[in-house]
């Protein structure tokens, strides 16, 4: 969890900055515009899709003692990966004009030159798909050999690149200082795991692999989860191009307020779903069930706890982190107002989003890539569905319209989760379900306690400086949740306050 958390900090300090330089004017939404590009050609062929496939099946080799295998399938998966990406980069830049037009951001065509540097900036950051591509399957395979902390750590060299674009590139380049900052990001993502995976001594295959029946397993694996991803990125697109319609701001607005959603997320539930999968994986493959339920119960638990009151006190505190975080430079009023009305309905979905992570792991782990990706593109298709409609809601009543957005994402993540966690119960023959509505309940109720306090503390202290309503906030709300946890007995905090305890007293 250190290493998510250090990649969050130094993600926030890459937003700060950003948004100090930027603001959320023309030129930085082109820029989240167009990089949404690579990062869906990125995702469909070689994130969270070949993740799921390729993880499960390399561990499975690896578990079985069968390492020729193994590097036989990580050898191919690396070549065609490597070529399908490629190719995908090549034709995106050549129909680039065309994708920002017609399918992106409709909206840009008001403001020719916004849309003219939307269409540039797309075409410089290409080639970071490629470069993620590879650097996502050596994730891949570390994770498969129980190494965390380095990959945990990539995404923070990600950050550190598009922090030197913008510091030492931008004054210079202006925003494509950024895009060259994104290049050299996804070199230092690589380049920091690469010598980790040479030390595991491996064996290059130059080869596809087109007749091995564990590259057509993770093939096969992968189809449905590659379907759910493209179900999630037309959903984003859709964000894109709605948003793009609406007041200027609305999209950088949209990208923040999510961005300041998945730190928590990823903090809580991703490093906890790491770090589970390859246990998941192993405990499928000898057949150990019970341990397997056990562990994703365990899992669900921490997440519980951790998540909820996370969730009302990002909604709580929203306005003064934002205006604390990146107020400043050319980021001004107006820009703290759009980020911080997005960041209520996305911090809503802050539960659902981190238990999505979880489940959906557990079915990967067993080789079942079908019912989450089909529960998901259920859900992105009720959340485009929500989205058309709140966005509508919303501009009716008079508040910003892109708020429809991110709680259309929430609805759909929320029941989303819940289907999910229906079906995982259902199939493992139960899932410790009074253990997991015992935390749930005691998290919520001592959520509420906490939430009452940071009331009264917002309440007191309206016209102090924003990062000490925020420092505040944080201390008071902290300290409730944890005191109301202990008085009601919910084990992980007593269990971490007598283990520091413990340490004190020595």
């Amino acid at each position: 969890m250190l290493a998510f958390i250090l990649s969050s900090i130094i993600g926030l300090l890459r937003q700060i900055l950003v948004a100090n330089a930027f603001g959320t004017q023309s030129d930085i939404e082109a820029f989240n515009a167009a990089n949404r590009v690579s990062e869906t050609i990125f995702n469909l062929i070689a994130g969270g899709a070949l993740a799921s496939a390729f993880i499960p099946t390399f561990t499975g080799l690896l578990t079985q003692n069968q390492r020729n295998d193994a590097w036989r399938l990580a050898s191919a998966i690396f070549n065609l990966i490597l070529l399908i990406v490629s190719l995908a980069a090549l034709i995106a830049a050549f129909l680039a004009p065309q994708i920002v037009r017609y399918v992106l951001a409709p909206g840009f065509a008001a403001d020719p030159a916004k849309e003219s540097l939307a269409v540039t900036l797309l075409q410089v950051m290409l080639p970071s798909a490629v470069i993620f591509a590879v650097s996502g399957l050596v994730m891949g395979i570390l994770n498969s050999h129980r190494v965390f902390f380095i990959p945990a750590l990539a995404p923070s060299m990600y950050q550190i690149g598009m922090i030197i674009g913008v510091l030492v590139l931008s004054p210079r380049y202006g925003i494509y200082g950024l895009a060259w900052g994104v290049l050299i990001g996804a070199g230092l993502h690589l380049a920091l795991q690469v010598p980790v995976l040479v030390g595991l001594r491996g064996r290059y295959f130059p080869e596809l692999g087109w007749e091995n029946s564990n590259v057509r397993e993770v093939g096969r694996l992968m189809l449905p989860r590659l379907l759910g991803a493209a179900a999630v990125q037309l959903n984003f697109w859709v964000n894109t191009r709605l948003a793009s319609q609406q007041a200027e701001g609305s999209v950088t607005g949209i990208v923040i307020a999510f961005a300041l959603m998945l730190m928590p997320q990823a903090a809580i539930a991703q490093s906890i779903a790491i770090a589970a999968m390859p246990t998941f994986s192993a405990q499928v493959a000898l057949g150990h069930m019970a341990e397997m339920r056990s562990s994703l119960a365990a899992s669900l638990r921490g997440v519980l706890l951790l998540a909820i009151p996370a969730s009302l006190g990002l909604m709580l505190l929203r306005t003064p982190l934002t205006s604390m975080l990146y107020q400043r430079g050319q980021f001004d009023d107006r820009s703290t107002e759009l980020v911080a009305w997005a960041l209520l309905w996305f911090a809503a979905g802050l539960v659902g989003h981190s238990v999505v992570e979880i489940v959906s792991r557990a079915f990967y782990s067993m080789h079942d890539t079908k019912t989450p990706v089909f529960l998901g593109i259920g859900a992105m298709g009720l959340n485009i569905i929500f989205s058309l409609v709140f966005t509508g809601v919303f501009d009716r009543i008079g508040w910003l319209p892109h708020g429809g957005l991110a709680l259309a994402n929430s609805l759909a993540t929320a029941l989303e989760m819940f289907a999910l966690l229906f079906v995982i119960r259902r199939r493992l023959h139960g899932l410790e379900s009074r253990s997991l509505l015992i935390a749930s309940l005691q998290a919520f109720i001592a959520t509420l306690l906490m939430s009452l306090a940071l009331w009264g503390w917002l309440s007191l202290s309206a016209e102090k400086p924003a990062w000490q309503v925020v420092a505040g906030g944080i201390l008071i709300g902290g300290m409730v949740y944890i005191i109301s946890g202990w008085i009601l007995r919910i084990r992980e905090i007593r269990a971490v306050l007598r283990e520091l305890s413990s340490r004190l007293a020595k």
